[in-house]
């Protein structure tokens, strides 16, 4: 890739200039490190992050009206409410965000930049991914912030404390999702691969009972078919605690570190998928 090329478009220039810096005689752990804060530097500019105040300002409110028309209720209201807006609104940054991930850097030919210096493929999809999953920590722990603030205003402190549990799970299921929407921006179209993301996180949440159901029916073709969905598509149901949580619950050490290992292991196979579709591509 020639300087001239690259000169041509101030936009690539700013997006590379910061990277090249960061890059410059460092290894493949300094190489993702730079892509990594690129990401989230883009998400912060995208003001991925601004939509976090109002997030924050309808659970306060919330916590408020909910105080008058619930009896004694207003605190379990407020977790279900906080936390599936929470698994909602991160999913629709995992999404609409993730599928961009590599398609919008094709787009704007930033790719051949970045590739042109010493980065492999497979630390550029890491990189992105890892910034992604940044950009979701940071939102998660604000919003996580606004609905123990709302908890704790209608005067139901130690449950925001004990909701933290599902918020860690909540995180560890929208990095599954994050690296479901990389692997199909690798290949498709951000309008598919947003469809299909979302299919995949519809189908998570239900591939227990839809397994279940196909049991219960005594069709072998249902048994084959839900059992196929079941084991590969992601068992969201693992990171579900939303419910238990309302009720006070405190989420098992147990259940804490087999979500986190069903999440690394699912994420690292996603990745070297991913990284095998994306190497193999031609960007000429």
């Amino acid at each position: 890739m020639h300087s001239t090329h690259i000169s041509a478009s101030g936009e690539i220039v700013e997006t590379i200039q910061p990277l090249e810096k960061s890059i410059k005689g460092s290894g493949s752990a300094r190489n993702i490190a730079a892509i990594s804060l690129n990401t989230f530097r883009e998400a912060v500019r995208d003001r991925v992050l601004y939509s976090l105040v109002l997030f924050v300002l309808l659970i306060t409110a919330a916590a408020v009206v909910l105080g008058d028309l619930t009896a004694g209720q207003e605190a379990r209201t407020i977790v279900n409410l906080g936390l599936s807006a929470m698994l909602l609104f991160g999913a629709f940054i995992s999404i609409f965000v993730g599928v961009g991930l590599v398609s919008k850097e094709i787009e704007k030919r930033t790719v051949h930049a970045i590739l042109a210096k010493p980065v492999s493929r497979g630390q550029f999809i890491i990189g992105k991914y890892l910034g992604l999953c940044l950009t979701l920590l940071v939102n998660v722990l604000v919003m996580g912030g606004g609905v123990s603030a709302a908890l704790i205003y209608v005067g139901s402190a130690d449950l925001a404390g004990s909701i933290w549990g599902a918020i860690l799970l909540i995180f560890f299921e929208l990095t599954i999702l994050t690296a479901v929407a990389t692997l199909f921006s690798s290949f498709s179209t951000p309008a598919l691969s947003a469809l299909l993301t979302f299919f995949i996180f519809i189908i998570g949440h239900f591939s227990t009972s839809l397994n279940e159901l196909a049991k219960n029916l005594g069709s072998q073709f249902a048994k084959y078919l839900f059992g196929a969905i079941y084991y590969l598509f992601p068992n969201l149901s693992h990171f579900s605690f939303i419910t238990n949580a309302a009720h006070g619950d405190i989420l098992p050490q147990a259940m804490i570190f087999g979500a986190i290992a069903y999440a690394f292991v699912y994420v690292s196979i996603l990745l070297i998928i991913t990284v095998m579709i994306f190497s193999r591509r031609n960007f000429k």
